[in-house]
């Protein structure tokens, strides 16, 4: 049987994710860090204390700092006055962590989602990646660096578009 106050912290526990879960990656502003998977916990402590834990997709991601920044600012404009963002690094992120909704977002946005799953050692494999603009598997990687870390920029031999693909990560 759940206690009273269980049932308390568990409502309080899930306003805080719910606020959270609507920030926006800065670099990518379709996907929520929710839907990236950025979003680790969130939680009030006995004090009252928001707590919101976030993982970033690499280390030393720049958008750590807006993520924290946004989290602070949207959780005290919904009255909670004080507010930690604790930024942890283990375990690291993984493309695994995505959501399926964030990953149709990523391919509507016109960016390829990840595809497969993580490596569990440093294992590099070729694999086709469809054009989110034709949907042609006709693609190549033109450099393994994109517009930020995490993506890739790959072009489409058969519409000759360019495109980011969210590395499998």
């Amino acid at each position: 049987m759940v206690a009273l106050t269980d049932l308390r912290r568990t409502a309080a526990d899930a306003a805080v994710w719910d606020i959270a879960a609507t920030i926006c990656d800065p670099e990518i502003p379709v996907l929520t860090i929710e839907d990236l998977g950025v979003l680790r916990d969130a939680h009030v402590t006995e004090t009252g204390q928001a707590v919101v834990t976030i993982t970033p997709t690499y280390s030393g991601c720049p958008a750590m700092d807006a993520i924290r920044d946004d989290v602070t600012t949207a959780l005290r404009a919904s009255g909670y006055d004080d507010v930690a963002v604790r930024l942890v690094l283990a375990p690291a992120w993984t493309t695994d962590w995505m959501s399926d909704g964030g990953k149709a977002k990523l391919a509507e946005y016109g960016i390829a989602p990840p595809t497969g799953t993580a490596a569990a050692g440093p294992v590099r494999i070729g694999l086709s990646v469809k054009c989110p603009q034709c949907s042609s598997l006709n693609t190549r990687e033109m450099t393994r660096f994109g517009s930020t870390s995490c993506k890739a920029l790959y072009v489409c031999n058969d519409c000759r578009e360019p495109f980011d693909y969210f590395k499998v990560h």
